[in-house]
């Protein structure tokens, strides 16, 4: 038998010598772990279409998974080891029980799902305290439109923004450090650098400025140095708020790809050699003729060749009535063949 492997998006390919013998470009798809803008996007594509023996490589943010296609030779090891080397991870899935059932293709988005840890998954814990840590340093700068001034000690201040900085913000350091040793910079690098100067600048006016300020804040009386401890805290604090609210929109348009998917059949009714053969959706090719009978899902899109029918689309685009189809018409993988026989020619 030959050798083959499961990628993450549960499509069983050649690899190895079977690959080598066949000649088959194998597609990989490869959930990736710490993008967090489209220029690391792009970073990962360019080591991967590096990568000898790849032929196209492309990341989808939404879902962050890279598809990757390459020729016989190119194994996952090369593959995450070019993804690493950018100062990214490629997450591996939970391997199936022996016993489980195997995953029907198209299952890449729950599979990501899966693999995701669970921090990534139920990160609104950090926001909330981080809002807590906050909101004492910018409280007082509500009553300055009505004269009032004053501000926490700065040791206070000090102490309430340390946690934030350090604590809640490690992620910002430990992605811009990675993005340091890749040579690159992203959004990470960019809110580590920014939070640390507010930061540093605040640490030094208060232990050691010159003059009465610094002698000062250590003693509790004189003139209050200028503190920028609350611009760390806020930055910090609306940067993890964003990346919550964007790990809550992909997870949802995940859903949303997984349910769409799951409209479409998993064997799709093939037309070759003058009769009609049942195969899995991952074996049907571009240019194949699909025979979609009447009650039927289309299980792909294509361009209809033969027959005339009425096609319900309603899950799809929401329109409630059934739509004629005829030859030369296009038909989307997932629509249910109402009452006519399709043929349907294969284009995606």
């Amino acid at each position: 038998m030959n050798p083959t492997i499961t990628v993450p998006d549960a499509t069983t390919v050649p690899t190895g010598a079977a690959a080598a013998a066949t000649g088959a470009t194998t597609e990989w798809n490869l959930p990736i772990d710490g993008m967090s803008c489209a220029a690391c996007a792009g970073r990962v594509e360019k080591a991967l279409r590096a990568v000898p023996g790849v032929d196209e490589a492309s990341v989808n943010m939404a879902t962050e998974v890279a598809t990757v296609r390459a020729r016989a030779g190119v194994d996952a090891g090369t593959l995450h080891a070019a993804v690493g080397k950018v100062g990214y991870a490629v997450v591996v899935p939970p391997a199936p029980a022996a016993d489980g059932p195997t995953p029907a293709a198209g299952g890449g988005a729950a599979t990501r799902a899966a693999s995701v840890p669970a921090r990534s998954r139920d990160a609104g814990w950090p926001i909330v305290v981080a809002a807590a840590l906050t909101l004492p340093l910018v409280a007082p700068m509500a009553g300055m439109p009505f004269g009032a001034d004053w501000a926490l000690p700065g040791l206070w201040q000090l102490a309430l923004a340390t946690p934030v900085q350090f604590w809640l913000g490690a992620r910002f350091y430990r992605a811009g450090w990675k993005a340091l040793r890749a040579r690159a910079g992203n959004m990470d690098l960019l809110v580590a650098l920014g939070t640390s100067a507010a930061y540093g600048l605040s640490v030094f006016q208060l232990f050691f400025a010159a003059g009465d300020h610094g002698a000062g804040a250590r003693a509790g009386h004189g003139a209050a140095p200028h503190l920028y401890f609350e611009a760390s805290a806020v930055v910090v604090t609306l940067v993890l708020l964003g990346k919550w609210l964007e790990a809550r929109a992909k997870r949802q348009t995940t859903a949303a790809l997984r349910a769409l998917n799951a409209l479409r059949p998993e064997t799709a009714r093939v037309r070759r050699g003058g009769r009609d053969v049942d195969l899995p959706l991952a074996h049907v090719a571009t240019g194949d003729l699909v025979v979609v009978r009447p009650g039927d899902r289309v299980p792909v899109d294509g361009i209809v060749v033969e027959g005339a029918s009425h096609v319900d689309e309603s899950l799809l685009t929401g329109e409630s009535l059934p739509v004629a189809r005829s030859v030369g018409d296009a038909v989307t993988g997932g629509a249910v063949n109402a009452d006519g026989l399709l043929v349907v020619r294969t284009t995606a």
